[in-house]
C-alpha cells in the first residue's frame, strides 16, 4: 500500500508569528482633534472621543489612537490604545495621560479580549463599527475609519458577519 498523501502540500509554509512593532507614544490630544464616538447604547454618564491626530494603522495591524473619556462633570480619562480586528477583537492600553502626558503601562501587558457586554462598550463599537472590516478581520483604512467617526455609523448591511461570543 501507498504512503498516505501528507495533509498539507509542502508549498504551503508556516506563517511567520504575528509579531508588534514598537509603539511611540503621540503628542498630547487637543480639542480640535477630538471626535464624539457615536454609540448604539449611549452611556449618560459618559462621552468618548477619539483623537484622530494619534489615529494610525501600523505595519503589525494595529489600529492605535487615544481614546479620551469625559464625564458629566467635566472630569477626563485618557488613554492611547490599540485595537487588533482578530475575529473577536483584542485591545491593549499602552498609555494613562496624566498632567498633560502620557504615563506608559507595564511594558509587555497582555492583549485583552473585547468583551461586548461589558458597561464600557466603546471598545466593541470601535471594533465591530468603525475601525475594522467586518467578516475580513482586517483593519479599515485611515481615510474611511475618519469617515465613519466623523459621520457616526456603519451602514447596517456592513454590521453582519462578526462572531458572537
Amino acid at each position: 500500500m501507498n504512503d498516505p498523501e501528507a495533509p498539507v502540500p509542502s508549498s504551503v509554509k508556516d506563517p511567520e508569528p504575528w509579531q508588534e512593532e514598537d509603539v511611540q507614544l503621540p503628542a498630547w490630544p487637543r480639542d480640535a482633534d477630538l471626535v464624539e464616538l457615536k454609540l448604539d447604547a449611549p452611556d449618560d454618564r459618559f462621552r468618548h472621543y477619539i483623537d484622530l491626530r494619534s489615529l494610525s494603522t501600523g505595519r503589525d495591524g494595529v489600529v492605535r489612537y487615544t481614546l479620551v473619556t469625559e464625564s458629566d462633570s467635566g472630569a477626563r480619562n485618557i488613554n492611547f490604545e490599540g485595537l487588533r480586528c482578530t475575529p473577536k477583537g483584542r485591545y491593549k492600553v499602552y498609555a494613562y495621560g496624566a498632567n498633560q502626558q502620557f504615563m506608559p503601562t507595564t511594558v509587555g501587558e497582555d492583549w485583552q479580549l473585547i468583551d461586548e457586554r461589558a458597561t464600557d462598550t466603546s471598545r466593541y463599537e470601535l471594533w465591530r463599527h468603525y475601525l475594522c472590516v467586518p467578516r475580513l478581520f482586517k483593519p479599515r483604512d485611515r481615510k474611511q475609519q475618519v469617515r465613519l467617526l466623523r459621520n457616526g455609523r456603519v451602514p447596517q448591511v456592513e454590521n453582519t458577519g462578526f462572531l458572537t461570543n
